[in-house]
């Protein structure tokens, strides 16, 4: 167990409390990343606990869970109705029932005060708090008697600037500016931090911009693959003409009605080509735009897929693309990079950091360019088994949980060294 006096660069077993407000890996990449951080520092000896709202994870049975339950608001019928009299007893409840009714996402702040409740009862217990991206201004108080560090995938700012530019309305701009209240309690607790892990060069870049603060802050360590998952496995028969793309949310960031026009493009020459979509079709601008361009039978989404599953759909896959206009990491492309597939992606954000010469780039919102470069691959086989072969070898050598760990653990040491010596 690490002692009160360690000089910051002990090798010793760290007791660590990992925070996400939401933790499941079904809710997207703060999920996973919760998983695979997990079990990565249990098998270099740490301890851990991991302490998370609703949806919880899904956790190495050798780490530790502490619920912090939350009203769960998007799971009501009626979120008006939820509120009890006994949660005006707390300003977390509360909080989070007025700011979801009154169109505010207010997990953040909400799992903040409930995340120092349980600290200032509990914190003797752990060497570090690791928060992923909640950000909440309780933090700053936390940090007080606890190490903190911070995992910060990208500013949401970026979220809300490509929000309100893809929409006109005027009492819908009100409504996302509204949402995304959250974002300025961000930044500033960001800008206060002294020990930011980020998943990449762009991240960082772009915490800068939006948030402020200075470079020092920023530690930039690339998330890993399950490797053991997602690799190539050569009984698994490549289909012909068929792309994968993967999209947590339909939102304007992930770029897919980018990915149908481009789609929409290539269907006249390509009679037999597939799409097909890791994710969930809801009412929104893509449902709408694969209607409109007539391909309702020609584009499947597949939601709820077991990891297996996914790696499976990316073995099969002719290409694997990513058309998001930012990406903070861009972790379906470095999965199918890793089984193999041969990957298109726009330069938005970190993904031409995660293909390098391993993949295609091609330009951010650009679906001419997009569908010029599938098709360009999907007349060369030999190029997309060049590609393949360099995108695996690339995923190998380069996206590992264990490293990740290793750099949080240095993280963790510094932030631990400069408490103690505050």
């Amino acid at each position: 167990m690490l002692q009160k006096n360690d000089n910051g660069s002990g090798s010793g077993s760290l007791r660590v409390l990992l925070a996400s407000y939401r933790s499941h890996p079904f809710v997207g990449g703060q999920g996973i990343y919760v998983r695979y951080l997990t079990k990565a520092l249990l098998d270099l000896g740490h301890q851990v606990d991991v302490v998370s709202g609703p949806p919880f994870p899904d956790l190495d049975p050798r780490a530790g869970l502490i619920k912090l339950p939350s009203l769960d608001l998007f799971a009501e019928d009626n979120p008006f109705s939820a509120i009890r009299w006994k949660h005006w007893r707390t300003w977390a409840d509360l909080s989070e029932w007025l700011s979801h009714n009154s169109g505010a996402f207010g997990e953040p702040y909400a799992f903040g005060r409930r995340l120092r409740r349980y600290v200032r009862e509990h914190g003797d217990k752990y060497d570090v708090l690791h928060d992923n991206q909640t950000l909440a201004r309780s933090l700053l108080k936390i940090r007080r008697t606890l190490p903190v560090v911070a995992t910060l995938h990208h500013p949401i700012s970026i979220d809300l600037r490509l929000a309100l530019q893809s929409e006109k309305r005027w009492w819908m701009r009100a409504l996302i500016r509204r949402w995304h209240r959250f974002v300025a309690m961000q930044a500033n607790t960001a800008r206060k931090l002294p020990h930011i892990l980020t998943v990449s060069e762009a991240s960082k870049q772009a915490a800068l911009q939006d948030f402020g603060g200075t470079a020092a802050q920023y530690h930039v360590v690339p998330n890993g693959v399950d490797l053991d998952v997602f690799q190539p496995d050569p009984t698994v028969k490549r289909q012909k003409n068929l792309l994968v793309a993967t999209a947590s949310a339909d939102t304007p960031l992930k770029g897919l009605p980018i990915l149908v026009a481009a789609f929409a493009r290539l269907v006249p020459d390509h009679p037999d080509l597939q799409l097909r979509i890791i994710g969930r079709l809801r009412d929104g601008p893509t449902k709408d735009a694969i209607e409109q361009a007539g391909l309702s039978k020609r584009i499947q989404f597949q939601s709820d897929l077991a990891q297996a599953d996914i790696a499976k759909l990316f073995q099969q896959a002719t290409i694997a693309i990513s058309a998001s206009l930012f990406e903070g990491f861009g972790l379906p492309a470095a999965e199918a990079m890793a089984c193999g597939t041969p990957v298109i992606t726009s330069d938005g954000g970190a993904l031409p950091e995660v293909v390098a010469d391993a993949g295609v780039v091609v330009p951010k919102g650009d679906d001419a360019a997009l569908a010029k470069a599938i098709s360009a691959l999907l007349a060369d086989p030999a190029r997309r088994k060049k590609l393949g072969l360099a995108a695996a070898k690339r995923a190998e050598i380069t996206f590992s949980w264990e490293r990740h760990a290793l750099q949080a653990v240095r993280l963790y040491h510094k932030a631990i060294h400069a408490h103690h010596t505050a």
